[in-house]
Order: structure tokens, then C-alpha cells, then sequence
């Protein structure tokens, strides 16, 4: 099977409490919403650390400003490039443009919401992952959504407005769900919370976020203990049946079985 990435911006586990299609998925699913993040809790150390299963510290970009690492580590992109695979990238937030060194990426389809509009790219996005991803036989699928954290910066978190942003996110998830659940493995996070109209700072509403594992592998309604974003590339590396450099801290969430 190949695997997809849906990631949230923003998203906090306490907003899916009152959202029906969420808490389906996680009666499907292994899922914690009790997962960690790094700090600083920022979007793009956040992605970081995600991609190359290391702290800030480590990987030298500590704020929204890309930092070219000291001591260069192979991402996940880097380790499905090395294995042949398709990678596609599909985001509304320009930044993560560097997650990836050149030549990793098969795509890297990107519309900006801060000069289009959070909520129309959310949607553009969506349409080019839906055509893409089954088109092009993609192995791995990065699908970002930016609207949650526009919403929270402009009317800050749990707010109306942020639900309202949260629930449509959870439309599309549903969407990818119903069209590629039979082909791909599907995990599904935020990078980091966030409270009034920011995040941040390292309190439990900013560093807490949802990670949820959909697929045949993981077991219906359970609930993972001591989970890490840097946890989930050693699992999507080990979901393909892949080496990881011996830099990763994280550890795989999936165990396969002998």
C-alpha cells in the first residue's frame, strides 16, 4: 500500500470533540490526542522535525525562516527518493517549500494562502491532490491544509470562526478518506495548537496535538501512548519497509509483524 500525510495547521485535539467526522475516524483508527510537538511550536520548525525526526536544536531551524542545516541529515523525502518512490507535495503555505532538498520531490503543487486566501487555497488544493494523487500513482502524498492557523491568527483558537475553519478540514479529510482509504495508509496530525490569536509557547494548549493512523496495520480504537511528531516518519519509513538514518530520534509507531 502507499501512504498519505494529511497534516492540519493548527489543528488542536480539544477542537475535534464536538465534530462527528472526527470522531468516526478515530473509532476507525489508532490515534492519540495527547502527541507532542518539538519547540518552538512554530509552523515551520514544526515541519522540521516532522520530516527529519530531530529537534529544532538539531536541525537548526527555530523560526519561520528557513535555517540550511550545519550537519545535513537525510528527511523522509530524501529517504523515499533514495528508494525510487513517488513523493507529491501539495500546501498552501509557502514556506515549507524547504522541508524538501531539490530533486526529492516527483510534485510540489503550491497556491498561497497569504496572498489568495486561506479558506479558497484550502479548497485548490484539494482539487489538485484529488486529480494528482490518483492520476499519477503517487506513493506518498503530503496534503497540507492551512486554513485552521489562518483562523486562529485572525480570530484566534476555538473560536467560532477557527471551528468553523477546523470542521471544513475535516470535510476534506473525509473526502481523501473516502477516495484513497482502500489504497493508502493515512495519517492524519497538526504541527502544533495555539491559544488566543497565537502559539508558541511551550503550554500544554500549544504543544498537544492529534496524530491519528488509519490503515490496515493499525488496530481499530486504540489509543497510543508517549507519541511524538517525530515519531512519524520512522513509521512511514517503516510502513514502506525502509532504513532510516541513524540521526532520527523518533521511533516508528508501526511494528511489523514476524
Amino acid at each position: 500500500m502507499k501512504t498519505m500525510l494529511i497534516l492540519v495547521d493548527g489543528m488542536r485535539p480539544d477542537a475535534l470533540r464536538d465534530i462527528p467526522k472526527a470522531q468516526a475516524v478515530l473509532e476507525r483508527s489508532t490515534y492519540t490526542l495527547e502527541a507532542q510537538t518539538v519547540f518552538p511550536p512554530v509552523t515551520l520548525p514544526c515541519h522540521m522535525s516532522l520530516f527529519h525526526s530531530v529537534d529544532p536544536s538539531r536541525h537548526g531551524t527555530t523560526t519561520n525562516i528557513y535555517a540550511p542545516q550545519v550537519r545535513p541529515i537525510d528527511g523522509l523525502c530524501e529517504v523515499l527518493k533514495s528508494a525510487k518512490l513517488k513523493t507529491a507535495f501539495f500546501f498552501n503555505w509557502e514556506e515549507l517549500r524547504d522541508i524538501a532538498r531539490p530533486a526529492s520531490l516527483w510534485e510540489s503543487y503550491c497556491v498561497s494562502g497569504d496572498y489568495l486566501g486561506w479558506e479558497p487555497t484550502n479548497a485548490m488544493i484539494m482539487e489538485r491532490a484529488l486529480a494528482d494523487i490518483e492520476y499519477y500513482e503517487i506513493d506518498f502524498a503530503f496534503v497540507y491544509l492551512g486554513w485552521v492557523d489562518g483562523a486562529g491568527h485572525n480570530f484566534g483558537w476555538m473560536t467560532d470562526e477557527y471551528t468553523r475553519a477546523v470542521r471544513s478540514s475535516w470535510d476534506d479529510i473525509t473526502t481523501l478518506i473516502e477516495r484513497f482509504a482502500d489504497e493508502y495508509r493515512i495519517i492524519i496530525l497538526a504541527d502544533h495548537g495555539g491559544h488566543d490569536r497565537t502559539h508558541g509557547a511551550p503550554i500544554p494548549e500549544d504543544m498537544t496535538i492529534p496524530l491519528i493512523l488509519l490503515g490496515p496495520e493499525f488496530e481499530k480504537g486504540k489509543v497510543l501512548q508517549d507519541a511524538s511528531i517525530k515519531d512519524v516518519a520512522p513509521t512511514i519509513a517503516a510502513l514502506f519497509g525502509l532504513s532510516v538514518p541513524k540521526e532520527w530520534e523518533g521511533k516508528s509507531l508501526y511494528i511489523p509483524k514476524v
